[in-house]
């Protein structure tokens, strides 16, 4: 087991500042058989990759690649946080080696980038709406409402395509940071999102919020690397698999996600 990560993080700010954005480089004049690799994630997924209140980035993405990071010691894995939108232009930019989000397999992505092929847990999407709410409680109750989502995330990209294609007529709103401000107070009248995001947020931001419906997706989630990054890729697929045998994973999916979410695959 290799160990741990070379600094822990404080805050957004210090690990903004300590990152590189060179790709796959040495670690150190002395220890240069083992590669740097640049992990990109975000700070405003509950549960998944944030910021907790001791200045500490973790979750449930977060954790597992720490997990790997131990297993595979030809690499060090270090972590570049920003917003969810700038996370495909840095892959794509070589700013970062990987993206570690929660990553679902679409069309768009699949041209331009490089999934692993060993998934590491199932996404639920389903609708979210305020706790008061009672006249949505399926996708066809959407028809005219107000639909806050995360530009270029699966989400929007799922409603954005069943919008067009059942004539839904739906608006659809794209937001980053104030989403669960925006349902709370009637400025939108639902999201989509997963069961674990919502209990999150109503347990630590009093957001009201409640899921509705059947799942409009269960989709295998992935780590997204650049097409030519297969060497990488396999050897995060072998330590995917040890780390399942090993019973890691449903671990830190039920401490983190709430349930074990990689039943399914």
């Amino acid at each position: 087991m290799k160990k741990a990560l070379l600094a822990t993080l404080v805050s957004a700010v210090t690990l903004l500042g300590a990152c590189s954005s060179n790709v796959a480089q040495s670690k150190s004049a002395g220890e240069s058989d083992v590669q740097k690799i640049i992990v990109g994630t975000g700070t405003q997924f509950p549960n998944v990759c944030f910021i907790d209140e001791n200045g500490k980035l973790t979750g449930y993405d977060v954790e597992l690649v720490r997990a790997i990071d131990e297993k595979l010691e030809e690499y060090e894995f270090e972590f570049k946080t920003m917003d969810f939108t700038n996370l495909l232009l840095s892959l794509e930019t070589n700013k970062i080696d990987v993206v570690a989000h929660q990553m679902e397999v679409n069309e768009e992505r699949q041209e331009k980038f490089l999934f692993n092929k060993e998934p590491y847990n199932v996404f639920p999407l389903q609708i979210v709406v305020n706790e008061n709410n009672k006249d949505i409680k399926s996708i066809d109750d959407l028809a005219g409402k107000k639909i806050a989502t995360t530009a270029t995330s699966n989400s929007a990209v799922f409603i954005e395509k069943y919008n067009k294609e059942h004539n839904l007529g739906a608006e659809i709103l794209y937001s980053t940071t104030d989403i669960n401000n925006q349902l709370r107070t009637g400025r939108v009248d639902a999201t989509i999102s997963t069961p674990f995001a919502t209990d999150f947020n109503n347990k630590y931001a009093d957001a009201q919020q409640k899921v509705v419906g059947e799942p409009l997706l269960n989709s295998n989630v992935f780590f997204l690397l650049q097409k030519e990054n297969t060497t990488l890729s396999d050897h995060i697929d072998e330590a995917l698999i040890e780390l399942k045998e090993e019973g890691v994973i449903s671990t830190l999916s039920e401490e983190w996600l709430g349930a074990d979410y990689t039943v399914g695959f």
